[in-house]
């Protein structure tokens, strides 16, 4: 296991990405944030709160559970019935400038499924994807709007975000 990101290293990024949102977001725009579970409602959470506090101004935060919109759902190789967890939006997506939260960009396909659900629930006015870390090996062609760190790992290996919240540490590995 090689830890790749500390937890201050994760804070600075924290700080980082809300500084480029708040730089390239028009200040008389309608932001929201909702974070892809697990790991991308907690970042999501964290954003949320400092965007509201450097903006001045309420940015809604929830959490979307992308579970039903993944093309891998049916799959003859899966084993395990998926746990299907609720989508918490407690606020009208249209319009809004949606910055779309996950820890990890890796093939993409998380992005899309989300995608496609927060299109369900409405029609925003532009959705940006904000990552932790940008892993590359796309699949499909989708890239971060903002991405906090890159990294090429090989095939086989995972990259793991363990946050305070919901891990009781704070860092990212690769195994």
């Amino acid at each position: 296991m090689i830890v790749i990101l500390d937890s201050e290293q994760i804070e600075q990024i924290l700080k980082d990405l809300v500084g480029r949102i708040i730089a390239e977001t028009p200040c008389e725009s309608d932001i929201a944030v909702i974070g892809i579970r697990s790991r991308g409602e907690v970042l999501a959470k964290r954003l949320s709160g400092r965007l509201s506090k450097q903006l001045g101004k309420d940015v809604p935060c929830g959490t979307l559970d992308i579970t039903l919109y993944r093309d891998d759902l049916n799959s003859p190789q899966g084993t395990a019935q998926p746990q299907v967890r609720t989508t918490e939006i407690g606020f009208d997506i249209d319009d809004k400038i949606i910055i779309l939260v996950d820890d990890v960009l890796y093939t993409g396909r998380s992005a899309r499924a989300a995608m496609d659900a927060l299109i369900d629930l409405g029609r925003p006015g532009a959705i940006k994807l904000a990552v932790l870390v940008d892993r590359l090996g796309k699949e499909l062609p989708i890239q971060a709007d903002y991405a906090g760190y890159k990294t090429d790992v090989e095939p086989g290996k995972l990259v793991q975000v363990f946050l305070s919240e919901s891990d009781g540490k704070e860092e990212v590995v690769i195994e």
